[in-house]
């Protein structure tokens, strides 16, 4: 929303080489009650004044000596790199008004002077600026606002892992294809696998001694997409003593719904003798 206080102190500045029409403007500015006009006689300072001041508003006069108000509308594109000019230009040609609107300019008023007629355009203008200026700065805060949540969910989940591992023996996650991409944990020491790459090699099992039916049902669940809890499985060692281990996981889905694997941790069932 923009109100009649922010175009009635919309920061305006009159750029022609004739004072007459310097003074001509500013009066009837002053009678519309605008409070922040300036003005430059000398075309050449208008960009400096521009990157210092960042105008609502430039009121151009085309026809100068030296350097015309086209040669300024150039400048003001090259030196402060920002598409949209905020610059009505003041032309006595009528031929000029359709190239100066191709060189970047927003509008234009014909001289001589008609004061309803310069009084609209001006209005319109700054309202047009004012809310692209709001729309630029509201992109800006938004985009701080995603990075800074984006930093905190990254913090957040690094934290969740962290915790995660401390409360488990082991934690892993693989992709959609089954493929390992975090272990942390002593896994080969504790599931007794191997382990080539965790960047495209499945998990290896050095040993067959698992129970086939709880292997299954776990390959089942995965096959299935559905989170498991508190999974129990139970191995013989060698040496006829038997270990009981307990995992969880849950898959994990993009925003869109693709799937792009699992996580999982995995604790000892110590067992009593």
């Amino acid at each position: 929303m923009i109100h009649a206080s922010d175009i009635l102190n919309a920061n305006i500045l009159i750029v022609d080489d004739q004072d007459v029409n310097v003074q001509l403007l500013k009066q009837m500015l002053s009678d519309e009650h605008y409070t922040t006009v300036t003005s430059v006689t000398q075309p050449a300072e208008v960009c400096a004044l521009h990157r210092q001041n960042n105008y609502d508003l430039i009121l151009l006069d085309l026809q100068m000596p030296v350097m015309d108000g086209f040669q300024v509308m150039e400048g003001l594109k090259a030196n402060i790199g920002n598409s949209y000019l905020p610059v009505i230009v003041i032309t006595a040609q009528p031929s000029h008004k359709l190239r100066a609107l191709q060189a970047g300019a927003r509008d234009f008023i014909s001289k001589p002077f008609d004061v309803i007629e310069v009084g609209t355009r001006i209005r319109n203008m700054l309202e047009v600026r004012l809310l692209y200026k709001k729309l630029h700065e509201f992109n800006h805060v938004l985009e701080q606002t995603v990075q800074e949540r984006t930093a905190e969910l990254s913090e957040s989940e690094a934290r969740y892992r962290h915790l995660t591992e401390l409360a488990s023996d082991w934690y892993w996650e693989q992709d959609e294809n089954g493929k390992f991409t975090k272990i942390s944990g002593p896994v080969r020491e504790m599931l007794g696998i191997r382990v080539d790459s965790l960047q495209g090699y499945p998990l290896t099992i050095q040993r067959d001694d698992w129970d086939e039916s709880e292997r299954e049902t776990l390959r089942t669940i995965i096959a299935a997409r559905e989170p498991f809890l508190d999974l129990l499985f139970h191995r013989v060692n060698t040496d006829a003593s038997r270990q009981q281990f307990r995992v969880s996981g849950e898959p994990m889905f993009n925003k869109h719904g693709r799937f792009l694997g699992y996580r999982c941790i995995g604790i000892e069932v110590v067992t009593k003798a």
